[in-house]
Formats: C-alpha cells, structure tokens, sequence
C-alpha cells in the first residue's frame, strides 16, 4: 500500500501565495480611497495604537500605514470625542518635507467598541536605526558630510513643530521614529506620540506594558525641562 504524499510547493510559489495572502483587501475606507491589507508593518510605537496594517492609496497609487486606535469602553471615548477630534485635524495640518505626512482620520463606532483610524504616510526604506545596523554589518562608516545633512533635515522638523500653535513636542524622538528614504531624505515619524499619551489614556490596555517599557527606556531621549 502505498500512500500518497502531497506535493510541496517550489519556494517562488510558496512566497507568491504567501504575497497574494498579504495584499488581500480586508477593509475599506468610507470614502472608498483608502484600502487595508493583511500585511502588518511597524512605523515606531505609538500610544494606544492596537495595530498597523500596510493599505492602498487608490487614488494616488501609494502604499500607506492603515493605523487604529480601540476603546473598549464606549463611554470613555465619547467623554474624548471632542478633544480627539481637534488633535486630530491639529495633525492634519502638519506638512513639512521631513515630517511623516499624516492624511486622514475617521472614526468609527460599533454596538461593542469604537474606532480611530487614521492614515499615515509609508516609509518603506525603514528607520535609521535598521539603516545604521546595515552599514556597521558592511564595516562601511558614514562621512560627516552625511551626518550633517541628517541633522540638519531632523532640526529643521523639529524647529517647525515647536513652531506650531499650540507646539508639538514630540517626546519619543529616537533612531526608530527617524526614517530614511534612498534618497537621504530624512523623515520623522510618530509625531503625534506625545499627544496621544494625553488623549488616549484609557485606549485599548494589549500594548500598555510595552509602553511603558519603552518610555522608560527613551527616557534620556527627552529634553531637561520636558521631564521635570
């Protein structure tokens, strides 16, 4: 008696499936311009955030980050809406070069729980932490010439952001929340952190315990008198 074995894939067909499995649509915005996919992607924690999807620009023909913030309570969020909403056309008006573009918001309420989704620009060339990782494992070093274009692009983000009325600190500026593009441009990300720690205090708890532990870690990141 023989038994039959079932055929197993060739790997460039196991990783086109795997590709069409990740790029299913599993929601749509109500405008119908912007589409969530299945493949997950991670752009910097940030606050309440429950998960980060990649997503289509139908419009524009771009990929961009699909984000949701969860409240479980409903009560909760209504207690919020109102301020949520200014934070959120506040963000809407941030547009600087080497600012993560932040595009549009809407939310969204169910019997059980409500929703904040919002869509944000993507980075695909990764944070500058991963660009530095890549580099040291070449041996190769940065000139200086480099480095100074760098801060320069990340001074400038943060001088127009202390700029805004009212201003926007940041407070989780690290090399994971620095993006760079293959062009060298330079592009911060998660601007919206500090704010959500203020608004989005009673989101959904799954990720608390790995805020914290972050904050606690980037805690050196912040400047003398944001901490005191």
């Amino acid at each position: 008696m023989t038994m039959s074995v079932p055929e197993r894939k060739s790997g460039s067909e196991g990783k086109e499936e795997e590709s069409e499995d990740e790029s299913e649509i599993l929601e749509e915005s109500p405008c119908g311009r912007w589409q969530k996919r299945k493949e997950q992607v991670s752009q910097g924690n940030v606050p309440g955030v429950e998960s980060a999807s990649l997503a289509m620009d139908t419009e524009e023909g771009v990929e961009v980050v699909w984000n949701e913030v969860l409240f479980s309570d409903k009560k909760v969020f209504k207690a919020q809406e109102e301020k949520i909403k200014e934070m959120f056309e506040n963000l809407m008006q941030v547009e600087h070069p080497n600012i993560v573009k932040f595009h549009k918001y809407w939310l969204d309420m169910k019997e059980t729980q409500a929703r904040v989704i919002f869509i944000t620009e993507y980075m695909s060339s990764g944070s500058l932490k991963q660009f530095l990782k890549k580099t040291k494992k070449n041996h190769k070093t940065m000139n200086v010439k480099a480095w100074k274009r760098w801060c320069t692009q990340i001074l400038s983000a943060l001088s127009y952001l202390h700029s805004c009325d009212p201003p926007i600190i940041h407070g989780n500026l690290t090399c994971d929340t620095i993006f760079i593009q293959h062009n060298g441009l330079i592009k911060i990300g998660s601007v919206w952190h500090r704010l959500f720690v203020n608004v989005f205090p009673d989101a959904s708890v799954h990720n608390k315990g790995r805020q914290h532990r972050d904050e606690q870690r980037n805690l050196h990141f912040f400047a003398p008198e944001y901490g005191a």
